[in-house]
């Protein structure tokens, strides 16, 4: 810990920030350091710790005082590290919050995961050494001194230079996260090709195949699952892992969607959808913030709720009017129907079937007859 000094946080100009993460906590050796959980910020020259309570506390320290790096995997009722061996301390270093230190190394604690992802950067910068090719600008000379070199610009101009760089730095770096993503993606489609192909030959050769060989052939292609899902390890939190989850579960429920006729009850799509990530389970909020996030991302999949408080997701391609009529003529060829004859007869389960018939009753072209043997649907004859 005596190898950092106190710091704004600040990025100098030619230094750019590669990735941050929420939630981690310092130790000095194997002891905690009296600080608070903070952020860990790596940048091209340095690694930055800033307290997200007290922003004024912010320590940074140069890569180029890393040796080298582990990860330390996490155990019960401990979070996972990653352990940074050091050179020793530098005789010119600034003040920070350790004068000296027994140890020399660090360890970074991630209470909130991501430490997959941060150590994944903090390899390549390493290997890269951007910090010899680009040394950071220093501040221009004062006195009567001669300036050598290139000074850093100043005023308006120099601002606007400033973050016109980091703006182009940045587009890269979300270009290049997003490239590992864009891969899986392709296979994910690959994927579904494969399983929609197979089962095509299924339907095509449904005489020399039983029934009961076919539905545990389709069980094999579910249970093969998502080789690569998102997950918070490597996409840390909040809304970055939220907005990758929801382009990945895009990509996925398509085909279901299609078999189920274009929709599906959000507890389906959770029980579906944990299924098929084997032992990396979403939970049912982060299934929520994901599903919200498709209108604004323009995929091809939607979360409606209906007026009951049912939680849908549906094709963008799905048509109300075809779902209205669908039940229109259904209930007018029985004469009435309850919401449990109508799941038999679409094959639909009994709750999105009831929610068709009253998205139905509501647009006036089916009236109710609500009495001790259930709920009945009639068409209406008074419209």
């Amino acid at each position: 810990m005596d190898r950092f000094s106190w710091s704004s946080g600040l990025l100098e100009i030619n230094e750019t920030l590669v990735i941050q993460q929420r939630g981690v906590r310092l130790y000095d050796g194997d002891d905690k350091a009296k600080l608070d959980v903070g952020a860990a910020l790596l940048s091209t020259h340095r690694l930055i710790w800033r307290d997200v309570k007290n922003h004024e506390c912010c320590l940074a320290m140069p890569l180029s005082q890393i040796i080298y790096f582990e990860e330390q995997a996490a155990g019960i009722g401990k979070s996972a590290k990653i352990i940074i061996y050091l050179h020793p301390t530098p005789a010119n270093k600034e003040p920070g919050p350790y004068q000296h230190s027994k140890y020399s190394y660090i360890k970074l604690s991630f209470k909130e995961h991501g430490q997959i992802e941060f150590y994944r950067r903090l390899t390549e910068e390493m290997t890269q050494k951007r910090w010899e090719s680009t040394p950071v600008s220093q501040p221009i000379p004062t006195g009567s001194a001669t300036q050598t070199g290139k000074t850093r610009a100043v005023g308006i101009v120099g601002i606007e230079r400033k973050i016109e760089e980091r703006r182009k730095e940045t587009d890269k770096n979300i270009s290049e996260a997003f490239e590992d993503l864009s891969k899986l993606m392709v296979k994910a489609k690959e994927m579904v090709e494969l399983s929609r192909s197979i089962a095509n030959k299924i339907k095509d050769k449904q005489g020399d195949i039983t029934e009961d060989e076919t539905i545990r052939f389709k069980s094999y292609l579910l249970s093969m699952g998502i080789a690569n899902p998102v997950t918070r390890e490597t996409h840390g939190s909040g809304t970055h892992y939220h907005l990758q989850l929801a382009k990945q579960l895009g990509d996925m429920l398509q085909a279901p969607l299609e078999e189920r006729g274009g929709m599906m009850a959000l507890t389906e799509v959770y029980c579906l959808v944990n299924r098929a990530r084997g032992m990396e389970l979403l939970s049912p909020e982060d299934l929520l913030n994901a599903c919200k996030m498709f209108e604004s991302l323009k995929l091809p999949v939607r979360m409606r709720v209906f007026d009951s408080g049912v939680m849908v997701v549906q094709l963008q391609s799905h048509s109300e009017e075809e779902m209205i009529a669908s039940a229109l003529d259904s209930v007018t060829d029985k004469g009435s129907l309850t919401a449990e004859e109508f799941a038999k007869l679409l094959g639909l389960s009994v709750l999105l079937s009831k929610e068709r018939l009253l998205l139905a009753e509501k647009m006036g072209h089916l009236c109710r007859d609500d009495s001790v043997e259930g709920l009945r649907f009639y068409p209406n004859l008074f419209e």
